[in-house]
């Protein structure tokens, strides 16, 4: 065990002082050992008052967590259910772990440095506090979640005392600003400056966060208010080594804009803007998802409606699979979701006991899920698809190939030369956006003998308490996840074309877990099952 330099140096003194005692023989000489031994019982106190100082931290920090931990393991998913719980949980163990780590270093204890170690492996590192960082602005820009109302705990259908701190917003505004993200850099920020002005204790100063605002601001393109921004920023700390050049600049910029129009036009200045930024003060940047509005709009319950005429066409039934021996005497119940292209979804498809089978299977194996690059032909992860996935065949369980025979009883197709059972969980933020199940010409190597994929089959392992819908953009419909029930679409026209209405998405899960499994049903084996159609859209 190391022992503190202070106690060292006052040990040393004293074995001097001890040593040449029969040297200091006189009064005049052995004062200056009184004044060397007040200093050493002043560096003694001084180590006592750091040591109970730092026990003290130490103790805070037990107290804190074992009251968290009490919390959260009381209800683990439904814990976790709760977007903010996950993204404090990933920060948790990524940051202030390492910090409580480093305190204790200080002075070492073998047993919870040995601990650490042991569990440092499982924890989650950087990238993975700033993906739960990115799902958090995610579920904001789907849901059109205002910063305050996240920071609060306070989500649609729901209010939680998870909260976020004047640090957590902070940090959430700076993952923003490091990945160029300057439109959530902004709402983070300006929220962490909301809180902080509002008496709330903090780590960060006023001036880091007016320092990010205001450039971040800037590249909103809103000069009068960066300009403003940065004026606070240069009252509260003069010395600021950008404020002072940002704030030049800035001003110079402005006046170059404001010159320019006038050439134009006579035009008055226009004040910096005192409405607190919040959602929808800026616009936000377009990215690569062309349906991106109607898309999230449909997440969120909005977008077209089916007209009652259509609706009246829908119906529910008895699906005994063509009279198919295990289907005769307990049928499927068959609702038609959607009319054209036709979607139905199977009730009772999976009994509470299979979901946990599955999944109790599916745990160990779980991993990112990949998507297949169109250019390369290579399985690889993507922003745009956040789950965790595994793959089950009949060898894994006996459950599986229970499944699977349910699939093809119910559907009429072969399950032969179909992928195996796919299980994907998506938690805080898990989403797959707008893509095609079936692989558009020409077709990818792995398809080349078992043919495209003719169908889908989508079953429901879990309810989702907000969020995690199905959607369809190009023709709005919205499945809700409902656990024990199964969808199922046809991906090809029965000419073999792809059916680009098909187009589908899993909206990002706001609160709770989404369990699902899949089967994609393949050409190969149902020439005689699903017959080919005379036109390219039969």
């Amino acid at each position: 065990m190391r022992v503190p330099l202070c106690v060292v140096s006052w040990v040393l003194l004293y074995c001097c002082w001890i040593a040449q005692a029969e040297i200091f023989t006189s009064i005049g000489q052995m004062t200056d050992l009184l004044y060397t031994e007040k200093e050493l019982v002043h560096s003694l106190r001084e180590y006592i008052k750091a040591e109970e100082s730092k026990l003290a931290e130490v103790k805070s920090w037990a107290r804190k967590l074992d009251d968290l931990t009490r919390v959260s393991t009381s209800d683990p998913e439904g814990y976790l259910a709760h977007p903010v719980n996950a993204y404090k949980l990933m920060k948790r163990l990524n940051t202030e772990w390492s910090q409580l780590e480093n305190l204790v270093l200080q002075n070492p204890s073998d047993g919870f440095i040995s601990n650490m170690t042991v569990h440092r492996q499982y924890f989650p590192d950087a990238e993975d506090e700033t993906g739960a960082a990115k799902a958090l602005m995610r579920l904001q820009d789907t849901y059109h979640l205002d910063s305050e109302d996240f920071s609060k705990g306070r989500l649609p259908g729901m209010h939680s005392n998870a909260m976020l701190t004047v640090d957590d917003c902070f940090d959430m505004g700076k993952t923003a600003y490091n990945d160029g993200d300057y439109y959530h850099a902004v709402l983070w920020m300006q929220q962490s400056l909301k809180q902080l002005d509002a008496g709330e204790e903090a780590v960060v100063s006023k001036a880091a966060i007016l320092d990010y605002l205001s450039y971040s601001v800037y590249q909103m393109g809103d000069l009068p208010r960066a300009i403003e921004l940065t004026r606070r920023l240069v009252a509260i700390e003069p010395s600021h080594e950008r404020a002072g050049g940002n704030l030049r600049y800035f001003e110079k910029l402005l006046l170059k804009e404001q010159k320019e129009e006038r050439e134009e036009e006579e035009q008055t200045d226009v004040p910096a803007s005192e409405e607190p930024i919040q959602l929808g003060t800026y616009v936000r940047p377009k990215d690569h998802l062309p349906e991106r509005d109607i898309y999230e709009a449909l997440c969120r319950g909005e977008g077209a409606r089916m007209t009652e005429a259509r609706r009246s066409r829908l119906f529910c039934r008895y699906q005994d699979g063509s009279r198919n021996p295990r289907l005769l005497l307990k049928p499927m119940k068959e609702e038609d979701e959607w009319d054209s292209p036709h979607i139905v979804r199977y009730m009772e498809a999976l009994s509470d006991y299979e979901i946990e089978k599955i999944k109790e299977l599916a745990k160990p194996r779980l991993a990112r899920a990949t998507v297949r690059d169109p250019k390369t032909g290579v399985l690889t992860t993507a922003h745009y698809r956040v789950s965790k996935s595994a793959w089950l065949e009949e060898e894994d369980g006996p459950v599986i190939g229970k499944v699977n025979q349910r699939i093809q009883d119910i559907t009429g197709l072969t399950v032969d030369t179909a992928e195996l059972l796919q299980v994907a969980n998506y938690g805080v933020g898990g989403q797959y956006e707008p893509h095609f199940d079936f692989s558009r010409r020409p077709f990818d190597g792995n398809l080349k003998v078992d043919g495209n994929r003719l169908a889908t089959f989508l079953n429901y392992m879990s309810d989702v308490e907000a969020g995690g819908a199905t959607v369809f953009p190009d023709f709005g419909a919205v499945i809700q996840p409902k656990k024990g029930t199964a969808v199922f679409w046809y991906n090809l026209f029965k000419s073999g074309e792809g059916d680009y209405r098909t187009r589908h998405a899993a909206c990002p899960v706001l609160v709770g877990s989404k369990w699902v499994s899949n089967k994609w049903i393949h050409e190969r084996g149902q020439e005689f099952l699903r017959p080919c159609g005379l036109t390219e859209v039969d």
